[in-house]
């Protein structure tokens, strides 16, 4: 049944990675092309940069479990290099079960009506003429916190197999 888990949070990654990945090229090209347009050409297009806008958001969130997942978390390394080495697997299940579930547990919970909200109505750009769709990049913070929970369960449950 880890196993099992294990296996699903590294399909979870592969297609978190993938869509950062996206999200990350489409970022650039919107952003190269809207200065071409600017000024090389003296036009703009309010729907590119909400597109590049959009990019950027769905990026930086989605980037945390993903960094999540392979290890790139910040630690005190000057205490946790002299402690025993069975104390960084102990310590991050702690940190888990204490600190990073139950914090993000909340974004979700208390995003949860809000990104309802957004579906509901369809919103899309607060820029008039814009882009519609921001309904879909807010849906991008409370999925990023349940990949955080799952990343990080997958960290402590391998360090446990290890």
């Amino acid at each position: 049944m880890i196993a099992g888990f294990l296996r699903f949070a590294r399909a979870l990654d592969r297609a978190t990675l993938a869509v950062c990945m996206a999200a990350g090229g489409i970022l650039v090209v919107m952003v190269l092309i809207n200065v071409v347009l600017r000024y090389g050409f003296g036009a703009g297009s309010i729907k590119m940069q909400d597109l590049a806008s959009y990019a950027f958001a769905v990026f930086l969130i989605l980037s945390v479990p993903v960094c999540h997942a392979r290890g790139g978390h910040v630690r005190v390394e000057v205490i946790s290099e002299r402690l025993p080495a069975g104390y960084l697997p102990r310590a991050d299940a702690v940190a888990w079960l204490f600190f990073l579930a139950p914090v993000f547990a909340l974004i979700v919970w208390a995003g949860w009506g809000q990104t309802l909200f957004a579906w509901t109505i369809g919103e899309g750009s607060t820029t008039p003429g814009g882009l519609g769709g921001l309904y879909l990049v807010k849906a991008a913070l409370p999925v990023a916190a349940v990949l955080m929970i799952v990343q990080g369960l997958a960290t402590v449950l391998s360090a446990g197999r290890a």
